[in-house]
């Protein structure tokens, strides 16, 4: 490297500290990490767009510096589940400093690979103290039953009130109310287990029976309407 005139001319002095990086946790170990390849973990953060018009939850298996696995969820614009498409393709084989550096198409993705990157790197992940991590094929673990992100969805109004649409149980298709109509439990559709049913053969209204739950007191229901219609 070149070096100015007014460093050529400088006295060397010796270096005393010889200190290392910190030690951070990774899989149920402390690591002093000093190259990408040190770096390991499973983690799941999230992004938003620079408008603020939709957001990327991503979860990541890093294994040696290596991303092994990739979720890619994303709620907003309808674009961004093309772009999810893309970066799901893009991110498995990259290291995380490729990745940080890679352009995942949309605004939100690359900034959801940024947040988890300092995650990652900080030994902030969810497997820090997990000896050995976890396997590939954990990402998985982040979706419900029939491999459907657990997305809640939730709409109210002054006027009329809240109607619940989404749940982590399923797609809601009744509110239960009480004698002065307030929300007491909901029906819901397991849609992903429904799906599977119709898939391997079962009659689509026998699945549909099969796979639709109650919670709450909704047994009690003094009326029940479907919240996307009442």
């Amino acid at each position: 490297m070149n070096l100015s005139h007014e460093v050529e001319q400088m006295v060397c002095v010796a270096k005393g500290p010889k200190h290392g990086p910190a030690p951070i946790p990774q899989e149920g170990q402390w690591t002093k990490a000093k190259e990408i390849t040190d770096i390991s973990g499973l983690t799941h953060g999230v992004g938003w767009c620079a408008p603020q018009q939709g957001a990327c939850k991503l979860t990541l298996n890093v294994k040696e510096g290596i991303i092994q696995e990739a979720l890619v969820e994303t709620i907003g614009c309808s674009g961004m589940t093309h772009s999810a498409a893309m970066a799901a393709e893009i991110l498995p084989g990259k290291t995380l400093l490729e990745a940080l550096n890679t352009d995942l198409v949309c605004d939100a993705i690359n900034t959801a690979m940024r947040e988890l990157f300092l995650q990652i790197v900080y030994g902030r992940t969810q497997t820090a103290f997990s000896e050995g991590g976890l396997p590939i094929g954990a990402g998985l673990e982040d979706l419900g039953k029939g491999l459907r992100s657990i997305t809640g969805t939730m709409y109210g109004t002054s006027a009329k009130g809240v109607r619940y649409l989404e749940m982590a149980e399923g797609y809601v298709t009744g509110l239960a109310l009480d004698e002065e109509d307030h929300v007491i439990g909901y029906q819901f559709i397991k849609m992903g287990q429904m799906l599977d049913a119709i898939k391997g053969g079962m009659d689509a209204n026998e699945a549909l029976k099969k796979f639709t739950g109650t919670y709450g007191r909704f047994a009690d229901a003094v009326k029940v309407i479907d919240p996307r219609k009442q």
